[in-house]
């Protein structure tokens, strides 16, 4: 077995998102803002800031900062939820689209350079195998309790 995979598994998304840092930079996007932007726009709209947070792998308190941030630039506004007022619900604004079609063009950029060399039969049992590892590593965290976030 590959004693190294583990130093692998975490080095590949540190070197995507470098990519997509450095591609993203002339649009004036911190890899904060843009992988927010990134999840909202590739979730339903109106999530709360503690599912969002989630789906980012942060602490809730840290992606108030960010949304703070991109409610100033108007991309994002935070509503109260009305089943639950403690919660805020994140929605994109219009002035978002533009933006968001300028990341998915250079997301998809860089997916089809990372990936080059590698055809479509591989990139399909690389997602097997990366969906294994991930359900795997979901079930031993299900096995510890979980912290509640408003």
């Amino acid at each position: 077995m590959n004693e190294n995979i583990g130093l692998q598994l975490a080095r590949a998304p540190r070197i995507w998102r470098a990519v997509l840092d450095q591609r993203l930079a002339p649009l004036g996007l911190t890899q904060t803002r843009w992988v927010t932007l990134y999840h909202l726009s590739h979730m339903p709209d109106g999530q709360p800031q503690c599912d969002l947070a989630r789906a980012i792998g942060v602490e809730a308190p840290s992606l108030v900062r960010t949304l703070d941030q991109l409610c100033e630039q108007g991309l994002v506004e935070r509503c109260p939820c009305d089943q639950d007022r403690r919660t805020k619900r994140i929605h994109l604004t219009p002035k978002a689209a533009p933006l968001l079609e300028q990341i998915e063009t250079v997301v998809s950029e860089a997916r089809q350079d990372m990936l080059a060399g590698i055809d479509d039969n591989d990139q399909q049992k690389l997602n097997e195998l990366l969906t294994r590892i991930e359900a795997n590593g979901q079930s031993l965290l299900n096995a510890e309790p979980d912290t509640d976030c408003d």
